[in-house]
């Protein structure tokens, strides 16, 4: 009796095609069940003579760093601006307006130009800023200084 001296190995590799195949096929189902899962209900609206929604006129107002003013791409001095803004509310009662303003503009001359605004009568007034990056107030702060 001989007795072999060779180790016997196992294969223990999972064969992975079917895993494959299984999962590209749901992925097909998925692809074409998805848009039908969203789709809208189908009603007929009925027709009014009079619409109870009116549209909103947006305009943006624009400082630039050297204190010029923009009505969106209409250039108007201070003096100018509140008279074209009671323009625009006679025209319009919904108006929206949106400020613009360097960040080097200095803040008396905002606070100038959001007086002339509420003084034309809007009420709405909204700030546009720039999303937060990696300034923070205070500006060229060093961190070392705090300490």
């Amino acid at each position: 009796m001989m007795i072999e001296s060779r180790q016997q190995r196992f294969l223990a590799e999972i064969n992975v095609i079917p895993l494959v195949d299984v999962v590209l096929v749901l992925l097909v189902i998925f692809l074409v069940t998805a848009p039908m899962l969203y789709r809208g209900l189908d009603i007929n609206l009925p027709t009014s003579a009079s619409n109870t929604i009116k549209p909103e006129m947006r305009v943006v107002l624009t400082i630039e760093k050297d204190q010029r003013l923009y009505l969106d791409n209409e250039q108007v001095g201070l003096a100018q601006l509140e008279r074209k803004l009671r323009l625009l509310k006679e025209e319009q009662r919904d108006v929206s307006l949106y400020l613009r303003a360097d960040r080097g503009v200095p803040y008396g001359v905002v606070v100038q130009v959001m007086d002339a605004v509420k003084q034309a009568g809007i009420e709405k007034l909204g700030m546009v800023t720039d999303p937060t990056g990696p300034e923070q107030v205070g500006g060229d702060v060093d961190p070392a200084r705090m300490r």
